[in-house]
């Protein structure tokens, strides 16, 4: 799977509840272009969110495209997300483009990258960008010991802690959530 610098997004189901969160900063090169970017989306009603790291352009035209796929497939996300890797992969424009999402419904939680490649993680967490393995080890051990803990409250646990160890995330966290 290709590396997304610049930012931090991660995903986490637990006790019933679906959460992804992002950092608010935008970087250009190693300079902090801004620092409230939203980069959590929710689509089909709410049903479905999405996160995205890297380009913001590239990660607007796949967020568009994996849109289009949803309505393609009555809904239906992880089609739609296979759908869109697919056509990532092999079409020439889309090819180029350099984003990542992490796309979730109340059942599960999907990494679509450009290489072809839709995960599904065994441990219901996901996250991608640059501060990705910090967070992603944060919510494995909050998940692992603090059972009491909602899946938003490891999401935001685990980006702070990336936060202060990345320096391309901040502490500006956008939260969405399914119950």
């Amino acid at each position: 799977m290709q590396a997304i610098h610049a930012t931090t997004v991660i995903a986490v189901k637990h006790n019933g509840g679906v959460s992804i969160g992002a950092d608010g900063q935008a970087t250009m090169g190693n300079t902090v272009a801004k620092s409230n970017v939203r980069k959590i989306r929710k689509l089909q009603d709410g049903k479905i969110i999405t996160g995205f790291a890297g380009s913001t352009a590239d990660a607007f035209t796949l967020l568009e495209r994996f849109e289009e796929k949803l309505s393609t497939y009555g809904g239906n996300m992880k089609r739609a997300a296979i759908e869109l890797a697919k056509d990532w992969r092999t079409d020439r424009y889309l090819r180029r483009l350099e984003a990542m999402m992490i796309v979730a419904n109340k059942d599960e939680i999907l990494t679509i990258s450009g290489t072809g490649d839709v995960i599904e993680p065994d441990d219901d967490i996901a996250s991608i960008g640059s501060g990705s393995s910090f967070a992603l080890a944060a919510a494995r051990a909050l998940k692992k010991h603090s059972s009491q803990l909602t899946a938003r409250e490891m999401v935001e646990e685990s980006l702070h802690i990336a936060a202060d160890i990345c320096i391309y995330t901040n502490h500006n966290l956008v939260v969405e959530e399914l119950a």
